[in-house]
C-alpha cells in the first residue's frame, strides 16, 4: 500500500497563513514620545513593546502605552498608511491620537491584567 501525500488548494490556508487583519499602531510612553509600526497582529507586537523583547527605540524609550490603531485588510494599504503616518509632523500625529484617544489612555490596558480567580501560571 502506498501512501500519498495530499496538497492543499491555496486558498485552504495553512499554519503559516496571513493575518487576517493588519493594524498600524502608534505607541507612547509617559513623556509623550511616539513609536508608529504596522503589525499583524496587534496583542503580540503590544506584549513585545510592554517587555522591551524587540525594537532598540521601544526599549530605549520604554514605550509601553497603545495611543492609537487602524486596521486594514490589505497590508499593501496597511504599510502605505504607516509611511503617511511616519511622514506626520509630531503635532499632526498627536492630532490624530487625540482624534480617537483624547485622554492619551493606554488603549491595550486591560489586554495583559490576570483575572483575580485565574490562576498564575495560567
Amino acid at each position: 500500500m502506498r501512501a500519498f501525500a495530499t496538497r492543499r488548494a491555496a486558498d485552504e490556508g495553512s499554519i503559516h497563513s496571513a493575518p487576517s487583519f493588519y493594524y498600524v499602531y502608534i505607541m507612547t510612553n509617559r513623556s509623550k514620545a511616539l513609536y508608529t509600526g504596522v503589525t499583524g497582529n496587534l496583542e503580540q507586537r503590544v506584549f513585545e513593546h510592554k517587555q522591551c523583547i524587540k525594537g532598540e527605540f521601544a526599549a530605549r524609550y520604554k514605550i509601553d502605552r497603545l495611543a492609537y490603531f487602524e486596521r486594514f485588510g490589505d497590508i499593501h494599504a496597511a504599510i502605505a498608511r504607516e509611511k503617511q503616518i511616519k511622514g506626520l509632523t509630531r503635532i499632526k500625529k498627536m492630532a490624530l491620537i487625540v482624534s480617537m484617544n483624547p485622554e492619551w489612555k493606554d488603549l491595550s490596558e486591560a489586554w495583559f491584567v490576570r483575572h483575580q480567580y485565574q490562576p498564575e501560571s495560567a
